[in-house]
This record gives C-alpha cells, sequence and structure tokens, in this order.
C-alpha cells in the first residue's frame, strides 16, 4: 500500500537531525567536526523493521500483505457499516475479548485461532469471517465497545475527519500564520512540545523569490549594480 506523503524524505530528515546531534555531541566531549553521510536508501531499508529482521533470521521474503502484520493476526483494516477501522489484537487475551464484542465467542477456542502463531497460519480462514462480523457495526460502535472491552482499535479517518477530531484541536494542530502579502495561511503545527523552550512561530512560509534580495544583498553581498545585472538578464 502507498502512502500519501514522502516519508522516506521526512524519515530521513528524522535521521539526520539525530546524526546531527551526534556530530555535535562528539565535537563538545572530543572535539572536532565530521562529516555526516545519509542517503535515502540507507533510511529506507532501515526502515524495515520487522520485515527486515524477518527475512535475515528467515531467509523467507515477506509477501505482500496490504495493511495486514506479518506477524500478528488480526492486526490489520477492516470494514464496517459506514466505513473502515484498524484492529490491532496484540495478544490472545485481547483476541477473546474481541472475539466476545463480535459476538463469535467461540473464536477464542477454536483450535484454528486459540494462540497468535495459529491465527497467523490460518490468516486465510480467520480474516474473511472477521470481515463477515465486522460490517454489521458502524466504526464508532466498534471503537467505542473495544476501547471499552480494552481491545486496540481506531478509526480511519480522511483528512477532514482527522482536523475535526477532538484531540486534534485540544493539541492545535491546526494552525494560522500571519503573512504580509497572502493574509492568514493555514499551517501544520510542530508536534514537538517543550515544557521550558516551547517551539516559536516567527514566520509564514514565504513565497516564490521572497527573500531573493536580501539573499543576493545581505548573505552575498551583492550591489545594486550586481543585482541589476541579474535583473537584466531574465535571472530575477
Amino acid at each position: 500500500v502507498k502512502v500519501g506523503v514522502a516519508l522516506t524524505d521526512i524519515l530521513t530528515g528524522l535521521y539526520s537531525t539525530a546524526a546531527i546531534l551526534a556530530a555535535l555531541a562528539h565535537r563538545d566531549h572530543a572535539g572536532g567536526g565530521q562529516h555526516i553521510d545519509m542517503a535515502l536508501l540507507d533510511v529506507q531499508v532501515a526502515c524495515l523493521a520487522n520485515q527486515a529482521m524477518n527475512y535475515l533470521t528467515t531467509g523467507n521474503a515477506p509477501k505482500r500483505l496490504g495493511n495486514a502484520h506479518p506477524n500478528i493476526v488480526p492486526y490489520q483494516d477492516f470494514p464496517t457499516a459506514d466505513g473502515d477501522f484498524i484492529l490491532t489484537v496484540g495478544n490472545d487475551g485481547q483476541f477473546r475479548k474481541f472475539a466476545e464484542v463480535a459476538g463469535q465467542p467461540q473464536w477464542a477456542d477454536d483450535p484454528r485461532f486459540a494462540t497468535n502463531k495459529l491465527r497467523v497460519a490460518n490468516r486465510a480462514v480467520l480474516i474473511p469471517l472477521i470481515r463477515q462480523a465486522t460490517v454489521f457495526k458502524t466504526t464508532a460502535e466498534w471503537v467505542t465497545q473495544l476501547e471499552r472491552a480494552g481491545v486496540p482499535c481506531g478509526p480511519i479517518n480522511d483528512l477532514a475527519q482527522v482536523f475535526a477530531d477532538p484531540q486534534v484541536q485540544a493539541r492545535g494542530l491546526a494552525m494560522e500564520l500571519p503573512h504580509v502579502l497572502a493574509g492568514s495561511v493555514p499551517q501544520v503545527a510542530s508536534p514537538i512540545r517543550l515544557s521550558e523552550t516551547p517551539v516559536e512561530y516567527r514566520n509564514a512560509p514565504p513565497l516564490l523569490g521572497e527573500h531573493t534580495l536580501e539573499v543576493l544583498q545581505r548573505v552575498l553581498g551583492l550591489d545594486e549594480a550586481a543585482v541589476k545585472v541579474f535583473r537584466e538578464a531574465g535571472v530575477l
């Protein structure tokens, strides 16, 4: 399943932040700088996590499973009466609770499904049975009943539902920043929460070329004559 954002680019930036902090710590303790080599390919392989370890320890390349988990069943999305939800049963006790909420308590003692190992082996049998059961309740009904039973789950939201979520709103993840030309610009807030040095939002994203003159004159030290040459050449 293709994710909707350039996840490898984002993760490489996060790994790069950790690398920079490690290099700064080395400089502070041992002195001297160093070159940091970050590659998108390396990050992609590193983020394979349990999938990579499954292959390295068994020699078996994982098959395509969509949104399902290779080692835990049921641990994927399921249809409901009005949408879809994600069900993440992490152990046999949770499976028993899920079976009770689903109105199928016999599943927990079924010799094909009694343990996670058995459920993984009999995935092709169990998943269709669960899909047949989940379509008879709404997403909200499943989430409410399963949360009450202590079974991890959650709705699958579109972006309108994400930003209407009470917790997303309480955390202030949607915000507006003033812009001198564009008025008010919507932004996604930083997820970083620091108790002593909270994130500061000084400027909205600039317009294309908004700071070109500032960079040329203040950073590169070009005078008006040099800037004029660029303008006349069509560079600016």
